[in-house]
């Protein structure tokens, strides 16, 4: 979520507001350092450190630092979630508590603010009781992260969403946009029909009519994802084929059976797609084990697959973060 924005609405409604953000895991945690909530006095919240106790902990916390007059502002608490928590997590994790409360504090956030609305930035910063103070880092640092060595910290902010081309309005591709509403991708929705989308879409879609439809690639996102489910066997070989050698494109989906990708293998060799590239289409789409053809179940194998991609990509571009450990549920 966009952190800033969010904290300067709960500043203005509430007078003042903590965010609380997962600084450093070690071991199994419920959430991944830069995972970020913000606290209201009433204690109410938005964004989540991985819930359970950990997450009741975090919130008194918060709530505890905003109800005094004077004290730290901000506190950083080492907690380890089996011995202190009796969660099975196993490992343990730092929290920083940061409460904002005075002018020069919405100031500062308003800034922020502004900024994470023209796009993800990262910060370095400097943890002390007074506060954190940030300086926007040059270099790039993946947005949603977080790294703490002693009382330094690296943030990145901002929506870090993958970009997904969907082309086709049809039943799957209506069941996918709601599937993905909730999720980190910043949906190009295609369709040459007139009247084929619904009269209301998520806020992560962009709807795109096309007389031509391949013309959508042209001015992708390096790194962007291709699902292609029109209403045309022709027309879906003709974005697949314009697709697959693009290297922009490192997920390239097509719905259909294992007879459709046998004859479209045949076809994009005719159409001479180097081997390999054909070998990389995704065809059928969606994480093995489920046969339902209903289009929900098939939107949601889908998105499991595509989350499955994404993940893999974004630790292969960012080692120095990495993913956690498999996250339990405490």
């Amino acid at each position: 979520m966009r952190v800033w924005p969010r904290l300067l609405e709960a500043i203005d409604r509430h007078g003042a507001a903590a965010m609380v953000t997962l600084a450093a895991a070690r071991g199994s945690s419920p959430r991944e350092p830069g995972a970020r909530m913000i606290v209201n006095p009433d204690g109410t919240f938005t964004g989540t450190v991985g819930g359970g106790t950990l997450e009741w902990k975090a919130i008194a916390q918060a709530q505890g630092m905003l109800g005094r007059a004077a004290g730290a502002r901000a506190e950083v608490r080492r907690i380890a979630l089996g011995p202190e928590l009796g969660q099975c997590c196993g490992g343990s994790v730092d929290l920083l508590v940061e409460v904002f409360a005075s002018a020069a504090d919405r100031a500062a956030v308003a800034e922020l603010a502004a900024r994470e609305a023209a796009g993800p930035f990262a910060t370095a910063g400097r943890i002390s009781s007074g506060g954190v103070a940030r300086c926007v880092l040059d270099a790039g640092f993946p947005a949603g992260s977080a790294s703490l060595e002693g009382d330094a910290i690296r943030e990145g902010f901002g929506d870090a969403r993958r970009p997904l081309i969907l082309f086709g309005a049809g039943h799957v591709g209506r069941a996918l946009v709601l599937a993905l509403a909730p999720l980190p991708f910043a949906v190009t929705w295609v369709d040459p029909r007139v009247d084929a989308f619904p009269s209301h879409v998520p806020g992560n879609v962009v709807l795109r009519h096309a007389g031509d439809p391949a013309a959508a690639l042209a001015d992708a996102a390096p790194g962007a994802f291709v699902l292609v489910m029109t209403h045309s066997h022709a027309l879906d070989l003709d974005l697949v084929a314009a697709a697959l050698p693009d290297p922009r494109f490192p997920y390239v989906g097509l719905i259909g059976s294992a007879t459709k990708r046998a004859r479209f293998e045949r076809r994009l060799a005719a159409m001479r797609v180097p081997a390999e590239r054909i070998a990389a289409l995704v065809c059928p789409i969606g994480v093995p084990g489920i046969e339902s053809k209903v289009p929900a179940v098939i939107a949601a194998a889908t998105v499991a697959e595509l989350l499955v991609r994404d993940e893999a990509l974004r630790a292969a571009e960012s080692p120095q973060i990495g993913l956690p450990e498999r996250r339990a549920a405490g």
